[in-house]
């Protein structure tokens, strides 16, 4: 078994942001954030703890992950999405959750900790695929018209 001291330093080392929350309450608060959640975010613990990840979100609350996200939390608290939060400076940055449900030794859900990784950088290279692939619809459709045209004016 794994001491307390070394899977300290593990979680430190991480390069994924783990955050540990109550089960209980309505709004899950967080009781630990480990120092690449704070990279990532600009938040101390000082500044969050105790309170729920939403303020993560700001004001952009109705994204479709959260629903996942809260229906997780209702139920069996595994999931695994996508979701767009704001460090503490107001810059967005693409967040993927891995969100699992921590059992005491009674079988009972106690505790949840999420994961997080800034997947900023791949969902804008996919978003400006998907840019180039439309650019590319456009540019064949008007080709195909062109073409069109040019066969007609033959026949003519």
């Amino acid at each position: 078994m794994i001491n307390a001291k070394l899977m300290q330093m593990v979680i430190n080392a991480s390069n994924d942001g783990i955050v540990v929350a109550e089960r209980e309450g309505e709004d899950k608060p967080l009781i630990y954030v480990n120092p690449a959640f704070e990279r990532m975010t600009g938040y101390t613990p000082d500044e969050i703890l105790y309170q729920d990840c939403r303020f993560l979100q700001a004001g952009d609350r109705d994204q479709p992950a959260l629903m996942a996200i809260r229906e997780a939390l209702d139920h069996d608290g595994a999931c695994r999405e996508i979701l767009r939060n704001y460090r503490k400076d107001g810059t967005p940055f693409w967040n993927e959750l891995s969100l699992s449900t921590v059992y005491n030794e009674a079988d009972k859900q106690t505790y949840f900790v999420g994961v997080q990784k800034d997947v900023t950088t791949q969902v804008k290279a996919q978003q400006r695929v998907a840019q180039l692939e439309a650019q590319v619809a456009q540019l064949k459709a008007r080709l195909a018209a062109v073409e069109a045209r040019s066969a007609i004016n033959k026949l003519q």
